[in-house]
This record gives structure tokens, sequence and C-alpha cells, in this order.
């Protein structure tokens, strides 16, 4: 599916569609498109943003022999509640299987994440990572998150919604960091930036900010091409260092 995201290569979404679980799902842009994806009788959403599986797509990444990144349903949740753990088993068979690949698993569902991963030996092409969108819904996901043995581990800390405070960023490889977009989007200042920019300096852990969103670091309302993605002057765009030594992403 085509994407603009920038830490991620491919995506590869064999289920379809959500439901809201916490502030940062508010505004959400997979809704959205999932909207327009519908009155293009695109397969999957049928249904508009209800969730389903998406049979057809599952052996997507068996058909692609070079080496990609995929980010892992874009557009859904892997871990959510209504996904069969047989289906779900056939997801993690195919990353099995296509061990060239790297895939990117972010959740909101850190809850079922741990109960489903915690009894298995986690592939080595298996990125994990869950939202922390505010301190009261998504520090608590970090906990899960680091109590797991993967690759890499990363925050997508997007849309940051408040003050984050004090991270643990124990165990956790990768921060992303991003405004949110749209017309009803909420400000992001910029201090909240700052403070977890310097605490990833503090702990080496490389960080990644995507952009401002529509809320410029002005706190001016535009487009968000026109906010940049720059943070004091500079654009930060690290990853960990297993992906600077396999892959090239543009």
């Amino acid at each position: 599916m085509a994407h603009k995201i920038e830490w991620t290569e491919q995506t590869w979404n064999p289920s379809a569609g959500c439901t809201k679980i916490s502030s940062g799902c508010k505004n959400c842009y997979a809704e959205s498109m999932a909207i327009r994806l519908q009155a293009m009788g695109v397969v999957g959403y049928e249904n508009g943003f209800k969730f389903n599986i998406v049979p057809s797509r599952l052996n997507d990444p068996l058909k692609r022999k070079k080496p990609t990144v995929y980010f892992v349903n874009s557009m859904s949740d892997i871990f959510h509640e209504e996904m069969p753990e047989e289906y779900l088993d056939k997801i993690f068979n195919i990353i099995e299987k296509t061990p060239q690949h790297t895939y990117q698993v972010l959740t909101k569902r850190a809850d079922r994440m741990f109960q489903y991963l915690s009894q298995r030996k986690i592939p080595k092409n298996i990125w994990l990572g869950v939202t922390v969108d505010n301190r009261k819904e998504g520090l608590p996901r970090i906990d899960k998150l680091r109590s797991l043995q993967a690759s890499v581990l990363f925050l997508s800390v997007e849309p940051l919604l408040e003050n984050l405070g004090t991270i643990n960023l124990e165990n956790i490889d990768w921060v992303i960091v991003g405004g949110e977009s749209g017309n009803k989007a909420r400000p992001m200042e910029k201090s909240w930036v700052v403070n977890i920019k310097q605490q990833c300096e503090e702990k080496d852990v490389a960080f990644f900010f995507k952009q401002w969103g529509t809320w410029g670091a002005d706190k001016v309302k535009r487009n968000k091409k026109l906010n940049g993605k720059e943070l004091e002057g500079k654009i930060y765009q690290q990853y960990p260092e297993v992906i600077e030594n396999q892959f090239e992403l543009s």
C-alpha cells in the first residue's frame, strides 16, 4: 500500500480497521483513509473502519524477494481484541518464512502483545513498538514492551499530546516523535519534544523527529509540509544501529 511514513519502506496490512482506545486515537488518520478506501471499493474496507482480517494480503511478503522493511498494519492493530489468535499465528508464520524482511510491529494494545509474545520465541526480523501519546495511557505500555526480547524495541510518540516527563528508556532502542496532523489536530509544544530528545541523548537511544504536524513550532496552524521537520534548527532522523548497517531508507 502506498504510504508517506518516513521510517519504513513498505506497509503490510493483513487486517484492516480498528477501535479507538486512547486519547491519541481521537483524530485517527487511518479511520479517515478507510472511509475513502471504502468509497473506492478497496478490499478490506467494505465496512469502513470496522476491524476485519484480510486474508488476500496475508502472503504478500512471500512474493517480494528484495529485503524490505515492512510496517505491519499501518491501517489496523495486529493485537486488536477481535484479531483471531489462529490468524495472528498465520501472520507470524509468514514473518518467520521471510527472514530477508524486517517487520516493524506497532501496537497500542501492549497487554495482548505481551500475553501473546512472552510465551514465544520472537523472530529476529521483528521490531516491536508501542504508541506513547500521553502519560496515563501511553507510558504504562513501555513497561510491557521492555519485558520482551526483540531485535529492536521502539516507541512511536505520535501524536505527542502532553509533556511526558521522565521516561524510563531502559532496553528501548528507538524513539519516534511527531505532532498531530489534520484539521482537528491538537498542538504540540516544542518543550515536550526537546525533553524527549534530551533523554534519548542521555541514554544513547536513537531519536527520530518525524514532523511538527498541523501546528508549527511557532504555534501557528498551517499545512504540515510548511512546518518542516526541523527541531532547534536541525533535522533529527536517527535509526537504530541494526538498520543503519543493513538498509538505506529514503
